[in-house]
C-alpha cells in the first residue's frame, strides 16, 4: 500500500479564512482559526514512485492525517499558540556557527537572554554546546556549568525558557533549574536514557529532524525525496515517543532546516512547510542565519543575514509555524507585526 500525505495549500488570512470554513470550503492550518486551505495536494508513495494531485477541500476525503491537520494545538508551557511565538536564542558557548564567543559567560548570557525578552521573545531557549556542522560536542559537565546559572536566573525572572541539549542528565537538571521546554536536535536519539526521562518530567519536548550527526552531517545528505523522507522521520520519532509514555500534546516538532541538508533541501522543506502540519503537532521553524540564507542574500558573515532570516521568519509563519526560533528577536517581531496585520487586520488591534 502507498504512503499517503496532504499538503495543504491555497492559503487565506484573517476573516477571508473564517468565512471560508464556517462555509465548509476550507480547513484550519494547524488548528489556527486565523489561516485556512482550500485545497491540499494529496501525494502518494510507493514502488519507487511519488505521484501528486491537487485536490479542493471539500473533495478531500475524511481521514485522520486531515483531522491533524485541522485539530487544535495545546498551549506550550501556558503559552497559546494561536500567534507565531518566538524562540529567542542564547547560546552560552564559544563556538556556535553566529555568535559563538559573544556570550560565555553566565552574566553575559542572561543580559542577552532578558533583551531579548524585551524585545519580544516569548520563549529562551538556552543551549550550552553547538551543533553546528563540523562540532564534536561538550562533556555533560561542562554543559551543566554553562546552562545551569542561566536558566535558573532567566526562569526566576518569570520567563518561559527551554534548554537545547541531546542529554538526559543535562535535561533533568534544567528542569529542575527552571526550564519549561527540552529541545533536542537528535530528537531523543542521541542518548538513550532521554526518552524515559522526558516521559518522567512531562515537560514538552522538541524534536527536531537532522540527517547524521553534527561533526559529519554536512558532508553529502541524500534522499529519496526530501519533505517525504523528513515527514516520515518525525511521525517514526512521535511514534516512538508516544510509546515510551510522553504526551503526544507534548511534542513540537521541527524539520531541522539546515541539519544534514543541502542548500535545495533546505527550500523545498520550506516550500513544503504545511506538509508537516499532518503530523499533528505544533511546528517549529528555526532557519535563523543559516548558510542556506547567505547563500541566497549573498552575506558570508552570519551574524548579518538579518534580513534574510527574517523573510524566512515570514514566510514559516505565514505557513502555520507555531514557533520561530530566531537570533534577531526585534527585527522578526517587527516584521511579523506588520506581516500578520495585513494578512489579518483585525488582529492588530488598531
Amino acid at each position: 500500500m502507498p504512503s499517503i500525505y496532504l499538503r495543504p495549500c491555497g492559503l487565506s488570512y484573517g476573516s477571508d479564512a473564517s468565512r471560508a470554513v464556517a462555509q465548509g470550503r476550507a480547513g484550519r492550518l494547524g488548528g489556527l482559526s486565523w489561516i485556512s486551505f482550500h485545497a491540499a495536494e494529496v501525494i502518494r508513495r510507493g514502488g519507487g514512485t511519488v505521484s501528486r494531485d491537487l485536490v479542493a477541500y471539500g473533495d478531500l476525503p475524511r481521514s485522520d492525517v486531515l483531522a491533524a491537520i485541522e485539530g487544535p494545538r495545546q498551549p506550550v508551557a501556558g503559552l497559546t499558540l494561536e500567534r507565531p511565538v518566538i524562540m529567542g536564542i542564547v547560546n552560552v558557548t564559544p563556538d556556535s556557527f553566529s555568535d559563538g564567543g559573544l556570550t560565555t559567560k553566565a552574566d553575559q548570557a542572561i543580559a542577552h537572554g532578558l533583551a531579548l525578552a524585551d524585545e519580544g521573545a516569548a520563549i529562551l531557549d538556552v543551549g550550552g554546546e553547538s551543533t553546528r556542522p563540523g562540532s564534536g560536542g561538550v562533556s555533560e559537565d561542562e554543559e551543566l556549568h554553562r546552562v545551569l546559572p542561566v536558566i535558573g536566573a532567566l526562569s526566576s525572572a518569570g520567563h518561559v525558557v527551554s534548554c537545547d541539549t541531546r542529554k538526559s542528565n543535562v535535561m533533568g537538571a534544567a528542569v529542575k533549574a527552571g526550564a519549561l521546554i527540552i529541545n533536542d536536535v537528535s530528537a531523543l536519539q542521541y542518548d538513550s536514557a532521554g526518552l524515559q526521562v522526558v516521559a518522567d518530567l512531562g515537560c514538552p519536548i522538541v524534536l527536531m529532524h537532522a540527517q547524521g550527526d553534527p561533526r559529519t552531517m554536512q558532508l553529502s545528505p541524500s534522499y529519496e525525496d526530501v519533505a517525504l523522507d523528513v515527514h516520515d522521520a518525525l511521525a517514526a520519532r512521535i511514534a516512538v515517543c508516544v510509546a515510551a509514555g510522553i504526551s503526544a500534546t507534548k511534542i513540537i516538532i521541527d524539520p531541522g532546516i539546515g541539519f544534514g541538508k543541502s542548500f535545495r533541501h533546505n527550500i523545498d522543506v520550506l516550500n513544503q512547510l504545511t506538509l508537516f502540519h499532518g503530523l499533528g503537532a505544533a511546528l517549529l521553524a528555526g532557519l535563523s542565519r543559516k548558510a542556506f540564507v547567505g547563500a541566497l542574500t549573498g552575506e558570508k558573515v552570519a551574524g548579518q543575514r538579518v534580513f534574510g532570516s527574517v523573510g524566512g521568519a515570514v514566510h514559516a509563519a505565514l505557513n502555520g509555524a507555531h514557533i520561530l526560533r530566531v537570533h534577531d528577536v526585534k527585527a522578526t517581531a517587527a516584521a511579523l507585526a506588520v506581516a500578520l496585520a495585513a494578512a489579518d487586520p483585525g488582529s492588530s488591534g488598531l
